[in-house]
C-alpha cells in the first residue's frame, strides 16, 4: 500500500461534539533502503493503526501492510457487529468498543500467520500494532509488540501502553533498571507480536478525551531516540500536526535513528 503522507481534519461522532484532527507520517529513516513500518487511519469509523514489520527482505513490509489493511478493513466492512463470536474471547474488564479492536486483531495475526505458511519467503515474519478506535469523547487502544501511544494532555505526557518486549519484561520484573534497558544491546527483542503464533492477545485499555489532548502513536524508530520533553515541545509548539510530524521524523533522525520512522498524531477539539 506504499508509504503515504496523510493528513485529514473532520469530525468524530460525538454527543458532546468534540472532534478529531488527525496527521501522519512515515520515513524509511537514514540508514535502512525498505520502510517496514505501515500506518492508516479512517476518520469516518475513527481507526488508527501503527504498525512495525519484522522478518528481513520484504517480509517485514508485507507484514505490517496486511496488519493495517485487516485491521481497516475489518472497521469500514463493518465487520465488528457480525463476528463478535468467532474471533478472541470477550474481555470483560473492557469495553464492547475494545472488544472489536481485539477482534480486529487477531484477524491481522491469523492472515499474517496464515501468508507466512503459505509462502516460504514470508516465513518467520511479524509485526508490531498499535490502535486506537474513537467514539465521540472516548478511545479504546490495543498493543502488540514495542509500538507506542503516548497522550498529551495540558503540560503533561504519559505513555498509554507498555512494551512486549524482553528487556522491559525483565524491567516489569525488577531484573534490570530501565536506564540499562535503554541503553540495552537487545532492545529489539520482542516477547509479543503479530503473526508469531496462531493466535496473539493485545492488552487492551479504555479511555476518555479532554478536549486539547495529542495521541501520538509510533513506531520504535521514533520512540527509542526522542526524549519525552521532545515530544511535549514539538506537539505544543506546533498548531499544524503535518508540521509536527515531521518535527518530530526530524528529531528520531538528529538522535541516532537507525530505523524506520512513523508518527500518527491525533487531536481532540471541541466543534463550534
Amino acid at each position: 500500500m506504499g508509504h503515504p503522507q496523510l493528513r485529514y481534519d473532520a469530525a468524530v461522532r460525538d454527543p458532546m461534539k468534540l472532534g478529531i484532527q488527525v496527521a501522519g507520517k512515515t520515513d524509511v529513516g537514514r540508514v535502512r533502503t525498505n520502510n517496514e513500518d505501515n500506518f492508516g487511519f479512517n476518520i469516518r469509523e475513527g481507526i488508527f493503526v501503527v504498525c512495525d514489520g519484522m522478518g528481513g527482505r520484504a517480509a517485514g513490509e508485507r507484514a505490517s501492510q496486511i496488519a493495517v489493511e485487516t485491521v481497516l478493513g475489518y472497521f469500514q466492512h463493518d465487520l465488528h457487529g457480525a463476528d463478535t463470536q468467532i474471533l478472541g474471547k470477550t474481555f470483560e474488564s473492557v469495553s464492547q468498543r475494545a472488544n472489536a479492536l481485539n477482534r480486529a486483531i487477531q484477524l491481522a495475526n491469523q492472515a499474517i500467520h496464515e501468508e507466512a505458511a503459505r509462502n516460504p519467503i514470508y516465513s518467520g515474519m511479524g509485526s508490531t500494532i498499535v490502535a486506537v478506535l474513537v467514539d465521540g469523547n472516548l478511545f479504546s487502544l490495543a498493543n502488540v509488540g514495542d509500538s507506542r501511544v503516548y497522550v498529551i494532555r495540558g503540560e503533561a505526557i504519559q505513555q498509554l501502553t507498555n512494551d512486549h518486549s524482553l528487556v522491559m519484561e525483565q524491567v516489569r520484573r525488577g531484573l534490570i533498571t530501565l536506564e540499562e534497558a535503554e541503553n540495552s544491546a537487545i532492545q529489539n527483542v520482542l516477547v509479543r507480536a503479530l503473526g508469531s503464533e496462531e493466535s496473539v492477545e493485545p492488552d487492551l485499555e479504555d479511555h476518555e478525551f479532554t478536549p486539547g489532548d495529542i495521541l501520538l502513536l509510533c513506531s520504535d524508530g521514533l520512540s527509542r531516540y526522542v526524549k519525552e520533553s521532545t515530544v511535549m515541545e514539538v506537539t505544543r509548539g506546533t498548531a499544524d500536526l503535518e508540521q509536527a510530524c515531521e518535527k518530530l521524523i526530524d528529531a528520531a533522525k538528529s538522535g541516532g535513528s537507525d530505523d524506520n520512522i512513523t508518527c500518527l498524531l491525533l487531536r481532540a477539539v471541541e466543534q463550534r
